[in-house]
């Protein structure tokens, strides 16, 4: 095993990986992920593991009863994950998307009769079903080729590889730049695309900074996740990052290091170490549930491009719908204003509202209408939202945007402002729901 410079690993690694167990990540050493799928380094699913879940967090339920799904369909459904056809670096992370998002339709004889039932890569309602590992130097093997690249730090979900993690020591020339930079030749088509087919969140790290993106990114579009944590986050930050690991982690994490490397990693938590940008980071974008909170609600598809929110966008979501949840004592909710500025991405988050409020489970009913003054940005909203795969309905006129509001089954509407004048003018228009 190659091990990183003595540097960046004693200052940006070690310390991540420390953190990451401490979030809830298993850690598997490069041997034991060598393992998990089989030795075949061309392969970048923990193939057991994936089995493995796939059987304990699913169930059919038939007629008040629930059975296991067959050993057969198990494998298929890991296989249909391993065998995803390369159609591009996006257009295969979109499909592998939809896999783990929507999951699989199984055919399967109960009692006699055979029917569909949904099977699924993963919990996203209850982050605390899956199981979560940790890996660092992951040899990948180039395509066409037997030579490897080994990405710093790579979590998995279910034996999914989720988040890949570059790390840099911070006394490098733009070290963030070095990282992305190495990031982007890892998603060519003649390196290691096959990982980032599957990659939902892609981290670029040192002491001092990071940024985050997702695949196909432009480096001047990776991002600085801004978040102002309340004082129970910050402790439990702060917590987390000076948590000593177990003497058995430290063994594992250690057992191809120096010996000497085995003594710092050994005095996290005896020694307080201040809270670093880095950790901010992990912590923000890493920990499980708001890595499946991110991953679920807020990634997008956007013509030929895929997005992550960043944090205004997140935040604005997550502050909307937590109004949207609470109603007044006569049963009405509290309106309320987002003050935008150009090139702060409103039309996606929209889109990423749009999407949050459908698949809320405490909101049975929604009808939810876009309003612009310009026809352009009607049309660029309206395509926003197909291009992602959510189906709006666009007001031709004012009688049309009339007839949609009455009409329950038009949850999204897109229309120009003074469409309403025009529908108000000509008939009765009021929804009560």
């Amino acid at each position: 095993m190659t091990l990183p410079s003595f540097q960046e690993d004693l200052i940006s690694q070690l310390p991540a990986l420390s953190l990451l167990q401490n979030l809830g990540y298993q850690y598997l050493t490069p041997e034991e992920a060598d393992d998990a799928r089989g030795g075949r380094l061309g392969s970048v699913l923990l193939e057991g593991i994936l089995a493995e879940q796939l059987r304990t967090q699913n169930v059919i339920r038939f007629k008040s009863r629930e059975y296991p799904f067959s050993e057969g369909n198990i494998l298929a459904a890991v296989q249909a994950l391993d065998d995803i056809m390369d159609d591009g670096l996006l257009r295969t992370n979109e499909k592998v998307y939809d896999l783990l998002c929507l999951g699989r339709s199984m055919q399967q004889s109960i009692e006699g009769d055979t029917k569909s039932f949904q099977l699924d890569y993963i919990d996203w309602e209850h982050p605390e079903n899956n199981a979560y590992h940790v890996t660092e130097e992951f040899i990948v093997e180039r395509s066409g080729s037997h030579e490897t690249r080994r990405p710093d730090i790579v979590l998995f979900v279910n034996g999914i590889p989720m988040v890949v993690i570059e790390c840099k020591r911070p006394d490098l020339k733009d070290p963030i730049g070095q990282a992305v930079s190495q990031q982007i030749r890892n998603q060519q088509q003649d390196q290691i695309p096959r990982l980032f087919f599957y990659a939902q969140l892609l981290l670029a790290v040192s002491k001092n900074e990071a940024k985050y993106a997702t695949v196909g990114t432009p480096p001047k579009f990776w991002s600085v996740w801004k978040e102002d944590f309340g004082e129970t986050d910050l402790a439990d930050l702060k917590g987390k990052v000076n948590l000593p690991l177990s003497e058995r982690q430290i063994d594992r994490i250690c057992a191809s290091r120096d010996f000497w490397v085995r003594e710092q990693v050994a005095s996290y938590g005896r020694l307080e170490r201040q809270v670093t940008p880095q950790d901010r980071a992990l912590y923000a974008l890493c920990r499980r549930e708001r890595l499946l909170e991110l991953a679920y609600r807020f990634m997008l598809f956007d013509a030929g491009e895929k997005k992550v929110a960043r944090h205004q966008q997140y935040f604005c979501v997550k502050k909307i719908l937590d109004r949207v949840r609470r109603t007044r004592q006569d049963g009405t909710r509290q309106g309320g204003i987002v003050w935008h500025t150009q090139g702060s991405g409103k039309s996606l988050t929209m889109v990423m509202l749009a999407e949050t409020l459908a698949l809320e489970g405490s909101i049975d009913d929604y009808k939810i209408v876009l309003v612009t003054d310009r026809v352009d940005l009607d049309d660029q909203i309206y395509k926003t939202f197909h291009h992602c795969g959510t189906q709006p309905v666009q007001a031709k006129t004012g009688k049309h945007l009339g007839h949609l509001l009455m009409d329950d089954k038009a949850q999204i509407i897109t229309t120009v402002i003074d469409k309403f004048e025009l529908a108000l003018g000509k008939a009765s228009v009021r929804n009560d729901h």
